[in-house]
């Protein structure tokens, strides 16, 4: 196992890190408990979760994964696992998180309410990775890091993260605490896969010039690039749910990672994984976690099977020729996604 460092931290992470977003709602505390354990014990020691998890949001079910998270690390030494969680960012324009009555904000005060109820949940004195889960436009980010970086003067947080970031604001924030002396960003954790690349010209130079780390979540494209939205007939799924769904929101994230152009690049990824005799989640996983800038690919269950795929990539290198076919299939087909 070669484990990398996130940015510039202490903190040595599997490539591979287990996400949990489904534990609470998909898969129940029973199922949750043996893919963790499956996860651990085949290297991985980074987890992923949130204060607003599972999903689909919902205000009495949220906490209840990092519950689920907390009573399964009293099965395991602390010190083995990499913890990472966050807090939810505020009402954006397509969002209102179901925290704290729909008022979060990355202040002080929320953040403070926020990291010790993670802590009590968690049962633990401390997260390795506190990661803002998305930017706040109005509190302005001088705020934001002066209470993370509390935090991590206090011991309740090791490292902090931002998520759903652009170049931009990322690049604001570490100017922000370089000036002021702040702890600041080790990683950003944004949605990245073959079907969606957008870091790849947006904030790759931000990830090498300034020795911060990419954590890809979704690296399968909601789904799309295991091949399972390319089959005949109906198709269960998140994103398949969202396209049935009353709320316009969810239709509008399913469109935008399941639509023609997308299925015909999956279809496209299918035969170059086939031919390279690899699963297609295999293969898209290695893709993400090839870069030098990513520290961890996040990736998701809701049964133990579903791992083996998953943790099939842990040591596999893809090949120049595979590489190319991929970039090729890019190239080819140009898909709304962003």
């Amino acid at each position: 196992m070669q484990y990398r460092y996130i940015g510039q931290s202490g903190l040595r992470v599997s490539p591979i890190c287990m996400g949990t977003m489904t534990f609470g709602t998909q898969c129940d505390k029973k199922e949750a408990f043996a893919i963790m354990d499956k996860a651990y014990a085949h290297g991985v020691n980074f987890f992923d979760t949130a204060e607003l998890y599972p999903v689909p949001p919902k205000s009495k079910l949220a906490g209840l994964t990092e519950e689920i998270v907390g009573e399964w690390l009293q099965t395991k030494p602390r010190d083995s696992i990499i913890l990472a969680t966050k807090v939810a960012g505020a009402a954006s324009g397509w969002f209102v998180p179901p925290i704290r009555h729909g008022l979060t904000a990355i202040d002080r005060f929320h953040i403070e309410r926020a990291v010790e109820g993670s802590l009590r949940r968690l049962k633990t004195d401390y997260i390795d990775l506190y990661q803002m889960h998305w930017p706040d436009t109005v509190v302005p980010i001088e705020e934001s890091l002066e209470a993370f970086d509390r935090l991590v003067s206090s011991g309740k947080v090791r490292y902090i993260g931002t998520s759903n970031d652009s170049a931009y604001s990322t690049t604001k924030a570490l100017m922000t605490s370089q000036y002021k002396g702040y702890a600041r960003f080790e990683s950003v954790q944004n949605n990245f896969s073959l079907l969606n690349r957008r870091d790849l010209d947006e904030l790759a130079a931000v990830y090498q010039k300034e020795h911060m780390s990419l954590l890809p979540y979704s690296p399968l494209a909601g789904g799309v690039l295991s091949g399972k939205y390319n089959q005949a007939g109906e198709v269960e799924g998140r994103f398949a749910g969202y396209l049935k769904s009353p709320n316009a929101r969810q239709r509008v994230m399913a469109e935008r990672f399941m639509n023609d152009k997308t299925l015909a690049s999956a279809q496209k990824y299918l035969k170059i994984a086939a031919d390279a005799g690899i699963h297609p989640v295999t293969l898209a996983i290695a893709w993400s976690k090839q870069f030098g800038f990513v520290a961890s690919t996040i990736i998701g269950a809701t049964k133990t099977g579903q791992l083996d795929a998953s943790l099939a990539a842990m040591d596999l290198t893809l090949g120049d020729e595979i590489l190319r076919a991929c970039d090729q299939v890019h190239q080819e087909i140009l898909y709304p996604m962003g």
